[in-house]
């Protein structure tokens, strides 16, 4: 039993209108894994406010409601409390105790985790990750295809690493799911949709969810091929509201697709339920 989980920053549910580029037309494969493979879930964790990015992440790979330990909602970066919650239980430290094999596709620019571990800010997946530094993945990860850019094709680093050749987003999803046939369980982080649905710019952030798309169609046969349950979820909506810079109180999808999609899809209903989900699913 094997899972691909792949964590999309900032997208939530939300019908048709000419400011949510989160359509057919825009990222067609995205959308049929949503209508049909799909629940609606929660993101909110029952405190008022908006949904941000600390707490909904700390929550999703802890299942801890951290927006309730911390009494409101956290962005950006976690802070003391936040991060002793994950250190101390998060989903990376717990299929480790499982003896499970576990992965981090996203490539760090760093060389060594202690490079990682030096870093005044830290994502909570960063943070996760250095609970379990064999999860980390370098530079040299990257150049030899064993690992994945945030932004899917590196174009990101053209200015600071030359060397490292741009790829197709079909490429990177060859890429993720040799490493995903590696491994228990995977993880991979894309960021750009929470970014460009803050930029307010509609031609932006369909550009983002294009490429993303193109990834997740190529993606999706090759999991499917491999025997690979592919979970897909969010932290937060923002992208499907493209008129409001800000975070929403829309629910997420939670897409599980491949064996074990029943057994996860009846299991969670909120953020709080994603990590013992995908831990009953990979079993003991």
């Amino acid at each position: 039993m094997r899972i691909l989980f792949l964590f999309i920053d900032g997208v939530g549910l939300r019908g048709r209108a000419t400011d949510n580029p989160v359509n057919p037309e825009v990222c067609p494969a995205l959308c049929r894994l949503v209508a049909r493979h799909s629940k609606p879930i929660d993101a909110c964790l029952g405190i008022e406010g908006l949904p941000q990015s600390a707490t909904g992440q700390a929550t999703m790979f802890t299942g801890v409601n951290c927006a309730a330990a911390m009494g409101r909602h956290c962005e950006g970066f976690p802070g003391p409390g936040l991060r002793k919650i994950i250190d101390e239980n998060n989903l990376f430290l717990q299929l480790a105790k499982r003896k499970k094999k576990t992965a981090f596709a996203d490539a760090f620019l760093i060389e060594s985790p202690e490079d990682l571990a030096a870093r005044r800010f830290k994502s909570v997946t960063t943070v996760m990750a250095l609970t379990c530094p064999g999860t980390i993945r370098t530079v040299d990860d990257l150049m030899a295809d064993r690992a994945l850019m945030q932004d899917l094709t590196r174009e990101t680093i053209q200015d600071r690493y030359p060397d490292i050749a741009t790829i197709t987003p079909r490429r990177a999803a060859a890429h993720l799911a040799a490493i995903a046939a590696e491994n228990d369980f995977t993880l991979y982080e894309f960021f750009q949709t929470d970014v460009s649905g803050h930029s307010m710019d509609y031609q932006r952030a369909c550009a983002v969810l294009r490429t993303y798309d193109d990834f997740l169609a190529a993606l999706v046969e090759l999991v499917e091929v491999n025997g690979i349950t592919l979970v897909i979820t969010s932290d937060h909506g923002n992208i499907e509201n493209i008129s409001d810079r800000g975070h929403t109180r829309n629910p997420i999808p939670f897409i599980a697709f491949g064996p074990r999609e029943q057994q996860l899809r009846d299991k969670v209903s909120s953020l709080v339920d994603v990590t013992p989900a995908i831990l009953e699913a990979l079993g003991d």
